[in-house]
This record gives C-alpha cells, sequence and structure tokens, in this order.
C-alpha cells in the first residue's frame, strides 16, 4: 500500500462500499486519464469499462470539452439562477427541448440524477394539489427499480441493499412487478412478446387510478437491477395507461439517455413522449455534475401565477444552471452533432454483440448475454437450464471484478452480473481487451481451461 492509498483510507469513506474490503483491495489512486484509459499513480493502465459508473461518453481529458471549460470559466464561473440567467443554460434549455420527445417544452435545473428524480416527484404532486386533484398522493414504480438514493428517489425505488434500512422514513408507495425477459413467466421473449407482465400495472392502475399522481420508469432497461432489458412496447402500453387515467409518465432517462440505448432516448425506441423527463449523467460526457427535469407545458401552466395563491415550485440548488457546467453540456451535444456518435455505436455496438455471442453461447455459467446500443450484460448463473443464480454471498461479480482489474480493465459488477457501457470513443482493440479480459477472468473464477 502507497502513501496515498494510506491518506485516502485515514480520511476518506467511499460510496457503494464495504470499507473493510479496502483492507486486502486498497483504492487504485489515479493520476489521469486519456480517451478510454485511466492510468495510476504507479503508471499502471485500466481500460473503463464502465465509463466510471456511466457517465463518461468521450473519453477521459477530451479535448474539446477541456476547451470549452477553459473558455467558459474566462467569462462567467457561476452566478445566482433567480431572475438571473446566462446563454450557456438559455443554449442548453433550448437545444435539450429540441432534441428529446416531442411536448417536453420546459426545463429544470438540477445538480445530479436523485435530484432531478425529486424535482419531478414533488413537481407531479404539487401539480395535482394545485389543480384540485387531492386524492392523488402516491406514486407507482416497478419491481427492481432504481431512481437514486435520496429519500424520495429511494421511496419509488425497489433495491433493499439501498432503501431497506430507511423504510420508515419514506413515504408509501405503490409497486407492481415488472418486466423479467429473463425468467418470464409467461414463456415469451423480449423479441415476441406483447408485454403480457404489464396486467399487473394495469390492475393496480383499475383499482388505485384516483390515487396516483405519476408513475416513474427507467426506459428499456433497468440498469442498477444488472441491466435488465425489456421490449418498447411496454412502454407503449404505460403511455397509453397514463393518458387514460391522467397520471404522469415519469421517464428516468439518467443513465439510459445520450445514446446509451442506440438512439440519444430510450424512450424514442417506442415512439411515445413522457410528462416528465429526467436526464442527468452523460449530459455532461462524464465531467461534473448537472441534471435537467423536463416537463410538458400543461404542467409548467399549472404553477404560473404570482405569489398570491402560492403556486411557485420552491424548490432550488445554490449550483443550479452553473455556467461552466452548462457550457460543457453544450459541447458534448456538438460532439454528437458534428462526429456522427450515434452511427459509428452502431458499428460498435455489433462488433460487442459478435465476439461476446461467440463466447458466451456455450459457456456453462452465462444464463444470458443481453445488449441494447453500448450496454451489454452477462448474467451468470448456477444453473443454466433452472437460471438459478448464484447466493449473493458469494459475491460471484465482485470477485471476477477484483481478477480484472490488475489485468487493465474495469469492470464493476451488478451482483452476478458483469457489464459493458464503455466509453463511445472505444476501438476494436479496447473492445476485444475488454471482452477477452471479462472472459479470461469469469473461467479463471470457475476454473475452465
Amino acid at each position: 500500500m502507497n502513501i496515498w492509498q494510506e491518506k485516502d483510507l485515514q480520511y476518506i469513506w467511499h460510496p457503494c462500499s464495504q470499507m473493510k474490503d479496502y483492507e486486502d483491495f486498497p483504492p487504485i489512486v489515479i493520476e489521469r486519464g486519456e480517451g478510454p484509459y485511466l492510468y495510476d499513480i504507479e503508471g499502471n493502465s485500466y481500460l473503463d469499462a464502465v465509463s466510471s459508473w456511466w457517465v463518461n461518453l468521450f473519453g477521459h481529458s477530451n479535448k474539446r470539452i477541456n476547451e470549452a471549460i477553459r473558455k467558459q470559466c474566462e467569462q462567467l464561473e457561476h452566478v445566482i439562477f433567480a431572475n438571473f440567467s446566462h446563454k450557456p443554460a438559455i443554449e442548453l434549455a433550448e437545444r435539450i427541448v429540441n432534441i428529446t420527445p416531442e411536448g417536453l417544452n420546459k426545463v429544470f435545473f438540477s445538480d445530479n440524477g436523485s435530484s432531478a428524480v425529486e424535482v419531478a416527484l414533488k413537481l407531479s404532486y404539487q401539480y395535482h394539489q394545485q389543480l384540485g386533484h387531492e386524492k392523488k398522493t402516491k406514486f407507482v414504480s416497478i419491481t427492481d427499480a432504481y431512481h437514486g438514493e435520496t429519500l424520495g428517489a429511494l421511496a419509488v425505488g425497489d433495491l433493499d441493499l439501498y432503501s431497506l434500512i430507511f423504510e420508515k422514513l419514506m413515504m408509501s408507495t405503490y409497486r407492481t412487478k415488472g418486466p423479467d425477459c429473463y425468467r418470464c413467466p409467461y414463456g415469451q421473449t423480449r423479441e415476441n412478446c406483447s408485454a403480457e407482465c404489464f396486467e399487473g400495472m394495469e390492475k393496480l392502475f383499475e383499482e388505485h387510478h384516483e390515487e396516483i399522481c405519476g408513475v416513474i420508469i427507467e426506459p428499456l432497461i433497468q440498469c442498477a437491477a444488472g441491466m435488465k432489458i425489456y421490449p418498447p412496447i411496454y412502454l407503449k402500453k404505460l403511455r397509453d395507461l397514463c393518458t387514460e387515467y391522467k397520471v404522469h409518465f415519469i421517464a428516468d432517462e439518467i443513465a439510459v439517455g445520450f445514446g446509451r440505448t442506440g438512439k440519444m432516448f430510450a424512450c424514442e425506441h417506442a415512439g411515445i413522449s413522457p410528462d416528465i423527463m429526467c436526464v442527468s449523467k452523460g449530459l455532461t460526457a462524464g465531467y461534473l455534475p448537472l441534471a435537467l427535469t423536463l416537463v410538458t407545458d400543461e404542467i409548467y401552466e399549472a404553477f404560473y401565477d404570482d405569489y398570491t395563491k402560492l403556486k411557485a415550485f420552491m424548490h432550488s440548488h445554490s449550483y443550479t444552471g452553473n455556467p461552466i457546467t452548462c457550457s460543457v453540456a453544450n459541447e458534448t451535444l456538438n460532439i454528437f452533432r458534428d462526429e456522427n456518435v450515434l452511427e459509428k455505436n452502431q458499428e460498435k455496438s455489433r462488433f460487442i454483440n459478435q465476439l461476446v455471442r461467440e463466447k458466451a453461447k456455450n459457456h456453462p455459467y452465462i444464463g444470458e448475454f443481453r445488449q441494447l446500443g453500448m450496454v451489454g450484460a452477462l448474467e451468470l448463473v448456477e444453473d443454466k437450464k433452472t437460471k438459478k443464480g448464484f447466493d449473493w454471498k458469494k459475491r460471484v461479480g465482485y470477485n471476477i471484478y477484483r481478477k480484472a482489474v490488475p489485468k487493465g480493465v474495469l469492470l464493476r459488477p451488478l451482483g452476478n452480473v458483469i457489464y459493458f457501457m464503455p466509453p463511445y470513443v472505444v476501438e476494436e482493440k479496447d473492445i476485444e481487451l475488454m471482452v477477452n479480459t471479462a472472459f479470461d477472468c469469469i473461467n479463471e473464477y470457475f476454473g475452465i481451461n
């Protein structure tokens, strides 16, 4: 252990970590990044196969984004966003409205994904209360959902690892069984189903629609649940149901937006527009914290009045609409426009699919390889026939991750799922390193030659 690791462990409490693990696997101190690679203080390189928690799109130390930051720092670093504004925020809001699904015409700024979700929940609730829908106080989410870790976001999530201990602090919500395409109880597949699993949502709405103000969902991929991928028809049915019962459709595109699924936003696969959309992560290409909550004109107008009726949305952050972060987001959109990112990603996605499927098809412990765009996931199972997963206490994914780090690849797992979510700047040689290392470590763990 070097001096920097010792100081880190003396002072820092890391997120999503059992700190006792760090006794024999101390934090890797990164000194610099370039493209899809990170370099530690000892000169070792690591392919960032998870985009540093799904945020990095165009590589580390991207020259275009670096220059955008430099220019903005020389003009304006921050200004109060109440009754003041600035060009980078105005430009960003206009551009986001123009590329998101139709009807999302107003943009509320915050600084991280959980905050964007909190904003969405509060807006939906307050909207209904101000319109006299006093019974509408509940939200709906699906099983295995993850929407962040503030108390409101946890309340509409369904991963006990994050939320169980806080159950008594959280608001009451409705939860219904969501899609589980790998273990489909209806015997269907993603390619041929009609979202038979939607019947639980329909029944819940029929019984409780008078109490429901909004339903929140991660479109097409439940990321933290293990990159669970489901078909667009589920979203189409949900859109129709929300419209029928005057319930807000809240799309959490925080992890799946900005090209991850092969389209700019996941909702595009279903051809639907939500009432509220949350975006963050890739919005600034992994550089700085920024989040947006987009809403329809109808929702915005319910808050438009003078102070006599107290209809204003009283939610704020000190760094709301920061000019530097907005400038980075604008340059992110410039890169998408100038460098044909989505088209290039199609080729890279196909290459990942071809490489992984060849290796996974007869593997005794890989139950499924699933992929959508630049997201791929290997689900490891104890028994392929029954699809029985490994006991989480065995920490199969974590142990494979630990084997991959010394080999120069960052493959942070999700339980029994090893996933690929690399920056868009990866080349074929990087993809080969990522996939080959993953399979080498999986085989090493299971003792397969």
